[in-house]
């Protein structure tokens, strides 16, 4: 379908049913939580049934994205890469500073951001967030940025309700009543160290958190990143008692998370503008927590670091599910074409309202993966190829009778393997990714814990408190 038509055929299905006198175009609050997995809520698929019926009713009433992914990492904090290529809509080889040999231009001009894209198509931007690990540079071009950290907020965990407060003080004071609102909510929840108010604490007994069906000790090879410093927040070999307590806080955090969206929610309402408000809810990348025996982000398996939750609702938005690959990056021409914004020439990303409106099943039949130099991934709607270039090791999962990705199949399955590395180093190349899938000299496959008492828990280092904003309330 002509883009230009399909763009104006969706405005008018959006527009469909506004009254006179009501904005002609919708606010847009969005939700980017820290280290969200692709099944952390209730109505996401979550074993455990966390306590989250705020993303559970927007889920119900609104469409939700089950194979949403950001592209990859090139560095150990993947929420850093993943921002990027969402406020920019380039792939993660192409994002400003990552790729010096890129042959795609680069969005180092302001003006291209997401931000500054909304501004220039009539929207007030609001940013509230977390300061570190985030894309400075498109931040500060929302109208009102507010930087939040732990110590603004008296401790970690009162990040969530801070949060929900700056946004509707905003709501309540600082808002252009002429203008329609995108709001870019980006806190550190629930990123560890996780510490939650105690009423959220208490819903979770660490004993009743249900064991993982890809549990494991350890992960048995090296992955060429077993030693990160999310790696090293609990001690090898796991055991379920200690990833029983690691969900347990994981989840109080998330429901305290949804606690607080949910009263910016009730703000909308009472000042009746929640009618006018397309809602959107994602992650800016997965989490392991005990899942193949890893704790963090810095993988590529399904239930780890680079599948997110994409959930988005309100006015003109059908309920429905789709199983389509797609990345977060998506949400920039998304975000521009339910605003009428104009998308800037060298954005990759697909907008996902062709999908959302029932136009096309699926925006791209492959999803290529990346993390650093040691992990590379691709996937179709069945299978899924993962090679670790620094081992010359290569893993097949049939993703359709394996979802938890348990039982390697590339013995049996020679020539898949071949089509798919064929295609993967494709992927890599349109993509101007330059590592190579081969090594002369490979490290050795299996990987030896450092000795406990050489062990130092790692935490997140405290940020200082910051603020960076314009017209600020």
């Amino acid at each position: 379908m002509n883009r230009s038509f399909f763009v104006i055929l969706v405005t008018v299905l959006l527009v469909a049913g506004v009254q006179a006198g009501q904005p002609k175009k919708y606010n847009i609050l969005h939700l980017n939580a820290d280290d969200h997995r692709a099944d952390g809520a209730t109505a996401l698929g979550n074993p455990d049934k966390v306590y989250t019926p705020t993303i559970d009713a927007l889920a119900s009433r609104g469409f939700s994205f089950r194979h949403c992914y950001t592209m990859g990492s090139m560095t150990g904090a993947v929420c850093t890469p993943s921002r990027t290529m969402m406020l920019t809509g380039l792939s993660w080889q192409h994002i400003p500073g990552a790729n010096a040999t890129s042959t795609v231009p680069t969005a180092n001009d302001a003006s291209t951001y997401l931000p500054r894209v909304m501004q220039a198509a009539g929207y007030q931007t609001f940013h509230a967030g977390k300061p570190g690990n985030s894309f400075s540079a498109g931040i500060k071009e929302y109208e009102i940025s507010i930087l939040l950290d732990d110590k603004m907020a008296n401790g970690r965990a009162n990040v969530s309700r801070v949060l929900g407060d700056l946004a509707i003080d905003f709501l309540d004071k600082n808002r252009d009543k002429n203008r329609p609102f995108y709001m870019y909510l980006a806190p550190s929840v629930p990123h560890d160290p996780r510490s939650a108010e105690p009423q959220f604490r208490d819903k979770y007994k660490p004993q009743d958190i249900k064991k993982s069906p890809c549990f494991l000790p350890q992960l048995p090879i090296d992955n060429g990143e077993m030693t990160v410093r999310d790696e090293k927040l609990e001690p090898w070999p796991r055991t379920e008692a200690m990833i029983q307590q690691v969900r347990a806080d994981y989840y109080a955090c998330i429901s305290g998370l949804d606690y607080n969206f949910n009263r910016v929610i009730e703000k909308l309402k009472e000042i009746g503008e929640y009618e006018n408000t397309i809602i959107v809810f994602t992650g800016d990348n997965g989490l392991s927590v005990g899942d193949h025996g890893l704790l963090g982000k810095q993988n590529l398996f399904e239930f780890g670091g680079m599948h997110v939750p994409c959930v988005i609702a309100g006015p003109g938005i059908p309920q429905g599910k789709s199983d389509a690959l797609v990345y977060l990056m998506d949400i920039f021409p998304t975000f521009c074409d339910i605003g009428g914004a104009k998308i800037p020439a060298h954005v990759e990303a697909q907008s996902l309202l062709p999908i959302i409106m029932g136009k096309q099943e699926n925006s791209r039949p492959l999803l290529y993966t990346g993390y650093r130099n040691c992990q590379r991934a691709i996937r179709d709607q069945r299978w899924k190829l993962m090679r670790y270039p620094l081992i010359n090791v290569t893993h097949l999962f049939d993703l359709q009778n394996d979802p938890y990705e348990m039982d390697d199949v590339s013995a049996q399955h020679p020539d898949k393997v071949k089509e798919l590395m064929t295609l993967l180093a494709g992927e890599m190349k349109r993509c101007d990714d330059p590592i190579p899938l081969v090594v002369d000299n490979p490290k050795p496959v299996a990987w030896t814990p450092p000795e406990k008492e050489n062990l130092k828990k790692t935490k997140q280092p405290q940020q200082k408190q910051k603020r960076n904003r314009k017209n600020t309330p």
